[in-house]
């Protein structure tokens, strides 16, 4: 028995309902976890996917910005929705599936963080920033009720590694991969114990990219990317992941998001 997860930042459900369906026809997934969904509570486009087989969707969204769902042939035991920094801004969903035993997927978009890495002169980095702290604080007492699997997902907006960007030097004083905001996230996830399950498959001195710039032409010949997108795991569950791998075909499909599939495949107990 097998269970497969996938997580994008679709940039607009609505817009790119289209790709949405495509991925799932192609690729199956029995979950799939999206961010940036631009999409007014409500208005999901539930129907084509639906007619697929996807019949179970919990949604958090508002127009035009942030938004965050999780679409399921598997039916939902529950859902939960959290909010960080004192703001309803639509940026965390849980569902907990029953698998071999219950599994609870923390679906997040993490702030990006604005174009100044400096808090002081930049609110919206000093909102990511307390983003991280706050993440860090409830990973600290516990997202995962005891006797549950885990699984946090999404576009996290930091890259946390040397080879998780296109050139580490480039990069270090530019917002996601910044010093202040990768160590923040390798405390996040120390605080709750999440294995980094891309990088349990993809050795560290390998780039690994998720993302590439709307702004950057000729994307794929400059393969000027960033691991922005993520999925961690219980301990327990690491082992089981099979397989992982990273849709960079995605990118080029007409109308792309500029975030691509990110997909993992666990071996579960018959």
């Amino acid at each position: 028995m097998t269970l497969t997860l996938a997580t994008w930042n679709i940039n607009s459900v609505r817009l790119r309902i289209d790709l949405v369906t495509r991925f799932l026809r192609q690729w199956q997934p029995d979950i799939l976890c999206l961010q940036e969904t631009k999409c007014p509570q409500g208005q999901f486009p539930s129907a084509a996917l639906n007619d697929i087989g996807y019949m179970h969707i919990a949604e958090s969204g508002q127009k035009s910005y942030h938004g965050v769902a999780i679409v399921s042939r598997l039916p939902f035991v529950r859902t939960d929705i959290r909010l960080f920094c004192g703001r309803d801004d639509c940026r965390h969903i849980s569902a907990t599936v029953n698998a071999d035993r219950p599994l609870t997927i923390h679906n997040l978009y993490v702030p990006a963080g604005g174009d100044e890495p400096d808090p002081k002169i930049n609110d919206k980095f000093a909102h990511k920033l307390q983003f991280l702290d706050e993440l860090e604080a409830w990973f600290t007492r516990g997202a995962v009720t005891r006797g549950h699997d885990g699984l946090v997902v999404g576009d996290l907006n930091i890259a946390p590694y040397e080879h998780d960007v296109w050139s580490h030097r480039d990069l270090l004083n530019v917002v996601s991969h910044t010093p202040i905001e990768t160590e923040g996230l390798l405390r996040v996830q120390r605080a709750g114990k999440w294995v980094d399950l891309m990088r349990r498959h993809v050795p560290l001195d390998q780039k690994l990219y998720t993302w590439w710039s709307y702004r950057a032409k000729g994307w794929n010949e400059s393969n000027r990317g960033r691991r922005l997108d993520h999925i961690w795991s219980t301990a327990r569950i690491a082992p089981i992941c099979s397989h992982i791998e990273v849709l960079r075909e995605a990118r080029g499909w007409d109308r792309p998001s500029d975030h691509v599939p990110v997909i993992a495949r666990f071996d579960l107990l018959a």
